[in-house]
């Protein structure tokens, strides 16, 4: 599973927003500048942000995008769903009566797809714009290392 670019760019919009404009409104365009996101992509972004109730814009001299609320309150999870991301791991239409195979019965792996966009949304759910923006989450280890740590410890306890 991959999350589109439609999340990846809010995302990275709201955070960019959370980080620049503390003191002032930040333009559209020193948005898609820094983050090398199309001028025209972007705007189609934040006007769904915008309805969501993420962002807010000022028009006028020193006008531009703010948070609507403290970055604190807007969780990553409230981002992606506004972008109108789908965070689907398997192929099934939504209805739990069916599943992703061609007679909608389910796949032999089905389970742990499902299990796995549960752990993705819950995970997106957990952590608030501000963790990205502030970086607090510099320093955790994903899996695939933890499990490399894990490796190259046993390795030294087994020769050691």
């Amino acid at each position: 599973m991959k999350l589109g670019t439609k999340g990846r760019y809010a995302v990275t919009a709201m955070v960019d927003i959370a980080s620049h404009g503390q003191d002032k409104p930040v333009t559209l365009a020193s948005i898609a500048a820094r983050q090398e996101i199309s001028l025209s992509y972007l705007e189609q972004l934040i006007a769904k942000l915008s309805r969501k109730g993420l962002v807010k814009s000022a028009r006028g001299p020193g006008g531009g995008l703010s948070l609507a609320k403290p970055a604190t309150e807007i969780y990553i999870s409230d981002i992606v769903c506004a972008a109108e991301e789908s965070l689907k791991t398997t192929r099934c239409s939504g209805n739990p009566d069916e599943g992703c195979r061609l007679d909608k019965s389910r796949c032999l792996t089905h389970d742990l797809w499902e299990r796995l966009e549960d752990t993705i949304c819950t995970f997106l759910g957990s952590v608030s714009l501000a963790d990205v923006a502030y970086g607090k989450l510099r320093g955790q280890h994903s899996c695939a290392s933890s499990r490399k740590t894990d490796f190259m410890a046993k390795e030294v306890v087994a020769h050691g």
